[in-house]
């Protein structure tokens, strides 16, 4: 493990860290993010239906999500950067704030009848943006608050975690929207002043100590890409994942589109975020196992060869409780491989460029999504849900076809544990 969990560790043994249950400083980390995420969903989910059920546009419902993806294309880097540079706990803390404040300008605005599709947009970019550091900074500091040897089962229940907001969100968004539209964003707003709270308690240092350096932007910039390029298996993955970060953006808009067509209603998208929210949170927590068992290149082609069969799929019918299960299946698969990437590259990456590497996977990764929504409301404009929907199958089958003939991908092993300061004491019952 590269990760650093705590202070130097003394010769002679240790005692074992507490398990994460009782880890009061992980505990507030686990908490205070989940109720950020959760109002985050909700208020994802809210957007569409808002765009869609109140102006009756696809193609608006699509500018938004594009303006709410478009910071992943932005700022990954200088996220990155920012994040390995400055203390992790106070970007944090300015995530929270920066999301409380939009979160309330749009929930007071819509309580006052005012609907403005530049405001919507610009609500969702700052939201966007302030995830994508907020996320960079969390993941970082998961190693410094657990013991070395509970990184993957932390990570595995912050995939969880994300997995139930998703779960609770969906509904939650849905629900809150019907009795007032502007109900799911004063949500929003409060997940993130609870967040804020549960982060000014935490008590251990998010990062190591670091002597002053001279600001070297570019310079650090390019040590993130050079590692991270110097990784066969990272290199390839991440271009993969790409492809399929687009299709979903295209696949989750074309959903609400299948239940308006069928005559249904948003509740409906909310019983089948629940389901699907089940299956993502199995796979979360079966994650950890696979990751220990299962080689990463094995994870990622099974991950994509079962999207393959799934996705077409959701063209064939508008059946609330077969779209639950299909994207049950899918969002299984998908928290599974969040898990087996988290894992990997938190080993495999130095602290010091912690930062950096995740600013850079998550551009080369994520940073098209928002092309993926904006090309899906015109898709779905020209071409309706089901010519977009078999588009998404076909991109999908081919990329599964890719990941399967590349060398570093179908021979990919664990990393080995990547040079850094000394690490906090393993916990016995997690080993690798």
């Amino acid at each position: 493990m590269s990760a650093v969990g705590g202070p130097a560790v003394t010769a002679g043994p240790q005692p074992p860290p507490p398990p994460l249950r009782r880890n009061r400083d992980f505990l507030l980390l686990w908490l205070g993010a989940g109720l950020s995420v959760l109002g985050d969903r909700a208020a994802t989910v809210a957007f569409p239906l808002l765009m869609i059920w109140y102006s009756g546009s696809p193609g608006q419902a699509g500018l938004v999500g594009f303006a709410g993806l478009l910071p992943m294309l932005l700022f990954q880097l200088p996220a990155g950067v920012l994040v390995d540079r400055l203390d992790r706990r106070t970007t944090m803390v300015v995530c929270d704030l920066a999301g409380l404040v939009a979160m309330v300008s749009l929930g007071a605005a819509l309580l006052h009848g005012t609907l403005w599709l530049a405001h919507i947009m610009a609500v969702a970019f700052v939201e966007g943006t302030a995830a994508i550091f907020y996320r960079l900074a969390e993941r970082a500091a998961v190693p410094h608050v657990v013991g070395t040897g509970q990184v993957s089962t932390a990570l595995s229940q912050n995939e969880a975690r994300a997995r139930a907001a998703g779960l609770l969100g969906q509904p939650l968004g849905s629900a809150l929207y019907g009795a007032a539209r502007w109900s799911p964003f004063l949500a929003a707003a409060l997940g993130h002043l609870l967040a804020l709270s549960g982060l000014l308690l935490i008590r251990r240092k998010f990062q190591t100590p670091r002597a002053p350096a001279p600001w070297r932007p570019r310079a650090e910039l390019a040590e993130g890409f050079a590692w991270l390029l110097g990784q066969r298996f990272l290199r390839a993955a991440i271009s993969l994942v790409a492809v399929t970060n687009i299709l979903f953006q295209a696949l989750s808009l074309s959903l609400v589109l299948v239940i308006k067509e069928g005559g249904g209603s948003p509740a409906e998208i909310g019983i089948i975020g629940v389901v699907s929210g089940l299956g993502g949170i199995a796979g979360a927590l079966t994650g950890s196992h696979v990751v220990r068992r299962l080689r990463p290149g094995t994870v990622m082609i099974c991950v994509f060869a079962v999207w393959t069969l799934l996705m077409p799929l959701v063209a064939l019918t508008a059946d609330v409780v077969l779209l639950g299960a299909l994207f049950a299946g899918t969002s299984f698969a998908g928290a599974v491989l969040n898990v087996m990437a988290g894992v990997y590259q938190v080993q495999a990456t130095p602290d010091e460029l912690q930062g950096r590497v995740g600013g850079v996977a998550g551009l080369l990764s994520s940073g098209a999504s928002s092309l993926g929504s904006l090309g899906g409301g015109y898709a779905l404009e020209q071409t309706g849900s089901t010519g977009t929907l078999l588009g998404v199958g076909a991109v999908m089958a081919a990329t599964t076809l890719a990941a399967a003939l590349i060398p570093s991908v179908r021979t990919a092993r664990r990393p080995e544990p990547a040079p850094s300061a000394p690490s906090a004491p393993s916990d016995p019952s997690d080993t690798h």
